[in-house]
């Protein structure tokens, strides 16, 4: 691929990292001697270099100095901090990727040198079995080239879009939040398998099951969520009867009230954030 190999640093060794070096490798895009991951806990970090073989250190000094593109992927709390003890390491031909939650491109560029290229990604947890969906925003000094380089590195992870940084509260509002209303959802309908009778171990395999199912259906056919429902819905059958309970008590509703508070509150704490750092 063009423009690779290049050397990606990790700020942060948690989750999030993690699952991007398994996927960098899993894709190929780079080999484990391009990627070096930086943490304060030790642990972390040997178990990256067995699991992945990819370099490791605690000098968060020398990460920044010596890769193409520098992860953020510390905790929203911690990033101001950590900025402030690097920023004047990194070169503005260094790529600064944020995967820290509510931090705007506006607060990480002001602990970086003027001209550093900063790209805002806001992933979802399911980036962990590769399956996650990533928005991507670019901040004042990034390229085109930039932002492919950013799309090609969650790529490997799940799916991608490229989006202006207003439109990320309501990203974390839908997928960065929808996990966690999905996995309601799922809870919910092995508990009506169960109160039909159906073990709980077999309900709950068949309701992941048939959300992953109708989640990749719609996916790969491209056709609308509606004419997919309109295809299980048999005159006076059962579907039909289900989805009249839903609508009744106004699932849809529920839902879309759900993305909206929650981004809502998304904006709610990056403002707050941002307002932390400039008294910082």
């Amino acid at each position: 691929m063009q423009g690779w190999p290049k050397t990606i640093g990790f700020l942060g060794g948690g989750n999030m990292a993690a699952a991007l070096v398994k996927g960098l490798l899993q894709s190929k895009l780079v080999g484990p001697e391009h990627i070096v991951v930086s943490d304060v806990k030790r642990e972390r970090l040997d178990a990256l270099a067995s699991a992945h073989g990819v370099g490791v250190t605690t000098d968060n000094h020398e990460l920044a100095k010596s890769v193409d593109v520098l992860v953020i992927a510390v905790k929203p709390q911690v990033v101001d901090k950590a900025l402030l003890a690097i920023g004047k390491d990194v070169s503005t031909k260094t790529l600064v990727v944020s995967v820290a939650a509510g931090v705007p491109i506006e607060s990480l560029e002001s602990r970086l040198a003027d001209g550093v290229h900063v790209v805002r990604a806001m992933p979802n947890t399911p980036a962990i079995v590769l399956a996650g969906a990533t928005a991507l925003s670019a901040g004042t000094h990034a390229t085109d080239s930039d932002m492919t380089t950013a799309s090609q590195l969650f790529a490997a992870v799940g799916k991608t879009a490229i989006l202006d940084e207003v439109l990320l509260d309501a990203v974390t509002g839908l997928s960065g939040s929808g996990p966690a209303y999905v996995m309601l959802i799922i809870e919910a309908l092995a508990d009506g398998g169960v109160k039909m009778g159906l073990h709980r171990d077999t309900s709950l395999m068949l309701a992941a099951q048939t959300v992953y199912g109708s989640a990749k259906l719609l996916l790969e056919t491209g056709e609308h969520p509606g004419r997919l429902k309109d295809q299980v819905t048999s005159p006076g059958g059962t579907a039909i009867a289900g989805l009249h309970t839903l609508e009744s008590g106004a699932l849809r509703k529920t839902l879309i009230d759900a993305v909206e508070t929650a981004s809502l509150r998304a904006a709610q704490l990056g403002e707050q954030m941002a307002a932390k750092m400039r008294r910082g």
